[in-house]
């Protein structure tokens, strides 16, 4: 059985959730924009991807924070001040889609396989901003140069999952840790998880959970017009 843990103990959560996934283990956690399941080992993506029900041709993202889609990201001054202002000065959960530094240090302590599965046309996705457990998970894993991968906690279009007790079966069989921290800050009827943007096309790959506002400051402060995918 998973440990369970209710509350909301940041520090001692986050530690616990890294630990497990450090080791191998699969961890479902609360995120604002919905339930996810992290690993960091080949197996525990395979087990995830086979309780997901999904195809290796969809990739995970990579658990990170501000500091690593610094560090990883290839991006103009421009499009890092547009993240920037949208995920610092607007508070707006955000999936960073950009190239990337293919020979950064930590993603060589990464599996081959974990690395292959992360990415796709040459981009890594790093979601910015989606909540304190979150954060404080990243920051741990990029303190102790671990680099995890990330997938919502879900059965392949069965939808995101708001609450710990609407995950479904499949996943929360495989989980070692989970959290229970309630409901999720931006669950909405419509299922959406979070917005996802490449930024060096300003293509949206997804119009997730703050779509409006996100396409709000990209249009209002950088002259961007987003289009929301048909």
């Amino acid at each position: 059985m998973p440990v369970k843990m209710i509350g909301k103990d940041i520090a001692a959560d986050a530690r616990r959730v890294f630990e497990a996934v450090r080791g191998g283990g699969i961890a479902i956690i609360h995120l604002d924009v919905g339930y996810a399941v992290l690993a960091h080992t080949a197996d525990a993506v395979r087990r995830i991807y086979a309780a997901k029900r999904r195809g290796f041709d969809k990739p995970t993202g990579l658990l990170g924070n501000y500091a690593l889609h610094e560090a990883l990201h290839v991006l103009g001054s421009r499009e890092r001040e547009m993240v920037r202002r949208l995920t610092h000065d607007h508070d707006l959960p955000l999936a960073v889609i950009a190239p990337y530094r293919k020979e950064h240090p930590l993603l060589a302590k990464l599996d081959p396989f974990v690395h292959r599965n992360a990415v796709k046309n040459d981009t890594l996705n790093i979601l910015l901003n989606a909540g304190e457990l979150r954060n404080a998970v990243a920051d741990l894993a990029l303190a102790h140069e671990v680099v995890c991968v990330g997938s919502s906690a879900n059965v392949s279009l069965s939808g995101t999952k708001y609450r710990l007790e609407d995950v479904d079966s499949e996943l929360r069989a495989i989980a070692d840790v989970e959290t229970d921290y309630g409901l999720c800050a931006h669950h909405n009827p419509q299922g959406l998880s979070s917005t996802m943007i490449d930024f060096t096309t300003f293509r949206v790959q997804r119009a997730g959970a703050c779509f409006d506002r996100i396409a709000n400051v990209m249009q209002q402060e950088f002259g961007i017009e987003l289009e929301r995918p048909a």
